[in-house]
Formats: C-alpha cells, sequence, structure tokens
C-alpha cells in the first residue's frame, strides 16, 4: 500500500520503434495538447457524429484525423475532470495523489493545502521544460488553488486562463460568484466569449514563440478548453449570462443544437490554430493531439456506448484520441490500440525527447511505436476505480471487467462494446480472474480517505436516469 505522492516502483518502457530503433526525433517538434471538455465519443464528425442543422460541427477536428492517426480504442483517465488533469500532468495513475481522489476538485479545495497537485512532483511540462521547450497553459487548469498550487508553479511558464472546474463564457466567474480569468495568478479581466479568447490566446502564442521555434527552441502548449461544458452558452448567448449566477450547471437550459454549436466554436478556434502553424511555416514540425477529459454529459453523443460523464462504463471513459504530425504520421491512419490519458503524456515527453524523473517512473506508456506504424499495437492493460457508486474497472484485451453498486458485470467489447450482454454467469473464471487482477493493482494505490468527496451535477432527482 502506497501513501500519497510517495514514488513507486513502476517499470520504465524503452521507446523503440518496431525495429527496435529509438523513436525520439532528431528534431523536437513543437507540441500542442488540446483537451476538449466532457466531448462525448460520437460528437465529432470523425467518429461518427451527426451533422448539425448550420452543417459539420467539427469539420476541422476532422481535418486533423484525416491528416493523422485517429485512436478507437482510446480512454481518458478518468470519467470525471480534475482526476484526468491530474494523470495528464504527472503521467501516473492519478488514484496516488490525494487531490484527485475529488470527484471532481471542487470550491472547498480553496486554501486547502492537500487538494491539489503537489508543486514538488514533476510534471509533463516541467520535464518538457527541462528538455528545452517554452510551456505555456491556455485554458482550464482544475488542479487547485493558489497560494499552495498553480500552473506557474507546476512547470508551466505562461498561463492565461481559469483556475476552477468551469465558468460562465462572458462573465468569466465560477459557480461561487468569484471571478476567475487569470494571466499568470494575476486576475484578468476580458470581455469576450471564453471559448474565442482560449483561442486566439493560442494563436497569438504561436506567433510569439515562432521565430524561436525556427532558431531550434520548441513548445509546448496545454490548449485546454471548457467547451462543451456547461453552461450551455454559445456564442450569441451575452443575454443569458446574467440570468446563471451561482446556477452554472444550468440544469434547466441547454439543448443539442446549443451544445452542438459550442463545440462548432471550439473547431472554428483549432482551425485558426492550425492556420497559424501553417502562416508560420510550423505544422509539418508540430504535434498536435486532440482528446477529451472524460466522457460527455448530458447532451452529448456517446453512440454505442452507454453511460457518461462520471460513469465507468464505456460511454464515461472511451474519448476521441487525434495525433496529427505531418513529419512524422501519415495521413488517414486508424488504431485499435488501447491507451489512456497517462500514456499520452509519456508519449509527448518522449516525441519531445524528455526524460521522466527516476523517483516517479511513468504509470504511461509511450505510444511513439504506434504512431510511426498504426499496425505495431502491443498489450495493454487499464485500471480504474471511482468513489461513486463503488465503482471499479479493468480492461484487458477485448474484455472488460466492470462493478457498479456492489455488481459485478463481465463484457466483450469487441462484440459488445454498449456493454449490454453481461457474461459473468457464462464466464465465471474469467470474471474472477479479472477481479483478482484488479484487486491486486489496487492494493498498489492508496485507499479513498473518508473525507474524500463526491459531486455528481445530474441525480434522480433533477432529470431522468435510464
Amino acid at each position: 500500500m502506497h501513501s500519497f505522492g510517495e514514488p513507486s516502483g513502476a517499470v520504465e518502457t524503452e521507446m523503440t520503434d518496431s525495429t527496435g530503433n529509438a523513436t525520439a526525433p532528431a528534431q523536437q517538434p513543437n507540441i500542442i495538447f488540446i483537451v476538449a471538455d466532457d466531448l462525448g465519443y460520437a460528437d465529432l464528425g470523425c467518429y461518427g457524429g451527426r451533422s448539425a442543422g448550420f452543417g459539420p460541427v467539427s469539420p476541422h477536428i476532422d481535418a486533423l484525423a484525416a491528416g493523422g492517426l485517429k485512436f478507437t480504442q482510446g480512454y481518458a483517465n478518468s470519467p470525471v475532470c480534475s482526476p484526468t488533469r491530474f494523470a495528464l500532468m504527472t503521467l501516473r495513475y492519478q488514484y496516488r495523489l490525494r487531490g484527485a481522489l475529488e470527484e471532481p476538485i471542487n470550491a472547498r479545495a480553496r486554501g486547502k493545502p492537500d487538494l491539489g497537485l503537489p508543486v514538488a512532483l514533476p510534471t509533463l511540462p516541467s520535464l518538457l521544460q527541462a528538455a528545452g521547450y517554452s510551456t505555456a497553459l491556455i485554458g482550464k487548469w482544475h488542479l487547485g488553488y493558489p497560494p499552495h498550487f498553480g500552473p506557474l508553479r507546476s512547470g508551466y511558464e505562461h498561463f492565461f486562463g481559469i483556475m476552477a472546474g468551469g465558468v460562465d463564457y462572458f462573465t468569466h466567474c465560477a459557480f461561487s460568484g468569484e471571478h476567475d480569468l487569470y494571466e499568470g495568478e494575476s486576475p484578468r479581466q476580458e470581455i469576450g466569449y471564453l471559448t474565442d479568447l482560449i483561442s486566439q490566446r493560442a494563436c497569438q502564442h504561436v506567433r510569439q514563440q515562432a521565430t524561436a521555434a525556427r532558431a531550434g527552441k520548441p513548445f509546448f502548449i496545454s490548449l485546454h478548453y471548457t467547451a462543451p461544458h456547461w453552461p450551455w452558452e454559445t456564442r450569441d448567448d451575452a443575454a443569458l449570462a446574467a440570468t446563471l449566477a451561482g446556477k452554472l450547471q444550468h440544469l434547466d437550459g441547454g439543448s443539442v443544437a446549443t451544445y452542438q454549436r459550442m463545440i462548432h466554436h471550439m473547431d472554428e478556434g483549432i482551425g485558426q490554430l492550425m492556420a497559424a502553424l501553417r502562416d508560420e511555416g510550423l505544422q509539418r514540425d508540430t504535434l498536435v493531439v486532440f482528446t477529451s477529459d472524460n466522457g460527455g454529459e448530458r447532451f452529448s453523443d456517446n453512440w454505442p456506448l452507454v453511460g457518461g460523464k462520471m460513469d465507468l462504463t464505456e460511454g464515461g471513459i472511451r474519448v476521441p484520441w487525434i495525433a496529427h504530425w505531418p513529419a512524422r504520421i501519415a495521413a488517414g491512419g486508424v488504431s485499435m490500440q488501447t491507451c489512456m490519458t497517462m500514456d499520452w503524456s509519456t508519449t509527448l515527453l518522449a516525441a519531445g525527447g524528455g526524460q521522466p524523473d527516476p523517483q516517479y517512473p511513468p504509470d504511461g506508456v509511450s505510444l511513439l511505436p504506434v504512431l510511426l506504424d498504426p499496425q505495431a499495437g502491443f498489450e495493454r492493460d487499464l485500471y480504474w476505480r471511482m468513489n461513486h457508486r463503488g465503482q471499479r474497472a479493468l480492461r484487458a484485451g477485448d474484455w472488460k471487467y466492470l462493478r457498479v453498486d456492489g455488481h459485478d458485470y463481465l463484457f466483450n467489447l469487441t462484440a459488445d462494446a454498449r456493454e449490454r450482454a453481461n457474461l459473468a454467469a457464462r464466464e465465471p473464471d474469467r470474471l474472477q480472474a479479472m477481479r483478482e487482477q484488479w484487486q491486486r493493482w489496487n492494493e498498489g494505490m492508496p485507499p479513498v480517505p473518508a473525507d474524500a468527496t463526491v459531486s455528481p451535477v445530474i441525480s434522480p432527482a433533477n432529470m431522468p436516469q435510464r
């Protein structure tokens, strides 16, 4: 049993391609890690999403997939936002850290010295900075509040965005009513729709870094949108903001049409970012990765998956993963490699020629061999647990072990991605073996403390359940 934040004995994976050669590129790529917020598995056109009344929802993200590599069996480290972000930053299972056991971090974390990302830990940006990168976070942090925590304390040299889990898109106020838009650690007053402000700042940062990048100083940008997270506001809904003070969860609003438009606003910004890279001659040597922090919420499309945010059924954890890197990744590829958030952070570190801290070896495994050859797959077992409803899950090959509310299930995901055909009674030996495998893994993680909070937004009291 481990205590929170201590080093572990995880084994480092050698970064090699299918021929056994090192995969770190001779030239360090610029890296942009784009994370959407609460995006469903099938919300994008390239994942089978339906068009909106105004046309395709995500043409620019779809173009990234067409020009790069799309993963169909990729996952988030958690079905809720801040725990996934802990894994993204540390390259490790989030359960090792006390703050990540909040589901998710909420306003009570303000002033708490244990509810955030410890500043002493090595992170993806700090490790890339040590490898020669400039580093910036533009968008959502959600890993604890100053003075104990913050982006500038955990490896980012530049920060523009929000500290909390969500804010109004126009007032930029959090659920508590406090203003939450920052430049570094200083409050920033700007007029505008938050998705657009984030996109504009990302484009501006690329242009500011372009000369240095062309001269051999690469940049790393974490571009973490709040879209399409509630409140349900499009670019044309500024008047709605006045009605949402203290009600950001917006349980009485929204629609599929509004939700699709919010995704489209983010997609437009990503299109502008790719145009900025092209204008600066940087697109070929920039690795762009796109994903979501967890599965979709109430208006999302997760087809054919069941469940959503807060659930360890597939709809809560299987998410889009797209990698675009013209210098290294062939266009039009599709991979069925199983992977999760921390694997991608490990991949980006390897792509940038960085080295993990030996005191905190990654739980993540580099996917660089797969980026080079989508057929170069490998076995990868994935584990999850949630305090909420006592959930646990293990994905091993085609099979998934799942526990919800004390009930154990067994599914063959290749045959039944919708998790409707429970094979527990038919294959009791497999169920028992996977249950024991999960338990052995869990014994290596700290237990969930009694004061850890669970904060679901949706309940049967405010929305009928399936």
